[in-house]
């Protein structure tokens, strides 16, 4: 039975040595799409800005600092100062380590939870398929703000915490993506063979189904990195994420709003941006992706 596995194995190994082939496509076809390169371009420079720029560009983040409250741009502060005295351009990488963290990890965890979900429902099938899918379109019905929302009002989460809410609630999308694709690979015919000798389910998933929806579950995720740092903005600007001392782009801009009819444009502008363009960024990157990946493309 042992040697049969292993046969079956390297005959699936085929299709893996093309996916390998197909892999290479891809990049090439990724790389000819301009958006999702900039986009690419533009994750990396918020990644780096956010990690790295705190090492060259250090600055008080904690005390209060009254003597340079709501100073506009300047040699010293070059993205000027906060109601507090916090420099700003300090505080835009403070907050958007906070926030690439938490939509980082948050759409890591909804791709692995829905991928999970969405392999089970379809390579079960049947009434297990029905009532696993029903809880999914039962969960899509209720708006993700909306549960974030009750739960942030009931409790005061922390990092932790909210990677683990948005995680919870973001994993429906994925999940049905996934299904769909299993749904189709389950009778393939290296599975149905797997079967017919006596493969377990959880090897069947593991060793074919999921290696094979590999290129699926990556778009999703960027998707979902997206959708959860847009979540964190949304709550965080209605002062419901995570707690000073820490913040995050939503927190920053909340806190600048206050200050809009004042002049202080400074507060506003660059949290706002980096949003928009960390948001945009993924989404191009997950088009791009999606176009690479389709097998109906050209070469």
């Amino acid at each position: 039975m042992s040697s049969s596995l292993t046969s079956l194995d390297g005959l699936a190994a085929k299709p893996e040595r093309a996916a390998a082939s197909g892999t290479r496509l891809a990049v090439r076809r990724f790389l000819r799409n301009r958006l999702a390169v900039v986009g690419l371009g533009v994750v990396v420079f918020f990644v780096l800005f956010c990690f790295v720029g705190p090492l060259i560009y250090s600055t008080d983040q904690t005390h209060t600092l009254l003597q340079q409250v709501n100073q506009s741009p300047s040699g010293d502060h070059w993205l000027g100062t906060d109601a507090v005295g916090h420099d700003e351009l300090g505080r835009l990488m403070y907050g958007g380590k906070v926030s690439l963290i938490v939509g980082l990890s948050a759409g890591v965890l909804a791709t692995v939870i829905g991928t999970l979900w969405g392999a089970a429902a379809g390579y079960a099938g049947g009434w297990i398929d029905a009532v696993m899918m029903r809880v999914v379109d039962a969960g899509i019905a209720i708006p993700a703000l909306f549960i974030l929302l009750v739960v942030s009002a009931i409790t005061t989460p922390d990092l932790t915490g909210l990677v683990l809410i948005l995680g919870l609630i973001s994993w429906l999308v994925p999940s049905r993506l996934v299904r769909a694709e299993t749904l189709t690979l389950k009778n393939r015919d290296f599975v149905l063979t797997l079967r017919a000798i006596g493969g377990t389910h959880g090897r069947a998933i593991v060793r074919h189904i999921l290696p094979n929806s590999v290129s699926t579950i990556i778009v999703a995720a960027t998707f979902q990195v997206a959708d959860a740092i847009l979540l964190v903005a949304y709550v965080s600007y209605l002062g419901l994420g995570v707690q000073p001392p820490a913040t995050d782009w939503g927190g920053m801009l909340s806190t600048g709003m206050t200050a809009a009819y004042s002049g202080y444009w400074w507060l506003i502008v660059p949290p706002g941006l980096a949003i928009i363009l960390v948001v945009w960024a993924f989404n191009a990157i997950g088009d791009g992706l999606r176009d690479a990946f389709d097998v109906r493309g050209r070469a």
